[in-house]
């Protein structure tokens, strides 16, 4: 399975599927199917996606389920909270 991150990257910019799909070439049903994981890019869509949400690939890709935000936010205000006491 491939996991990814278009639609929280999509919506940090501001972007519709309609919008980022015009910008890749794609039909906007396609950047649904992306989001949901039910359809898998080509190389090339792959990097056309990067490119327009202003991203790496491996940023917005992953063979292994992304690591959650809530929980990275977490862990970085323990580890900063730490580092103050020191």
């Amino acid at each position: 399975m491939l996991f990814n991150r278009i639609n929280l990257f999509r919506q940090e910019k501001g972007l519709t599927r309609k919008e980022l799909a015009e910008m890749v070439s794609v039909n906007p049903q396609t950047i649904g199917y992306l989001e949901r994981g039910d359809y898998r890019p080509t190389v090339e869509l792959a990097l056309k996606l990067a490119e327009a949400l202003g991203a790496t690939v491996e940023m917005l890709f992953a063979l292994e389920p992304f690591p959650s935000l809530v929980n990275q936010l977490a862990n970085k205000v323990t580890e900063e909270t730490k580092n103050d006491k020191k």
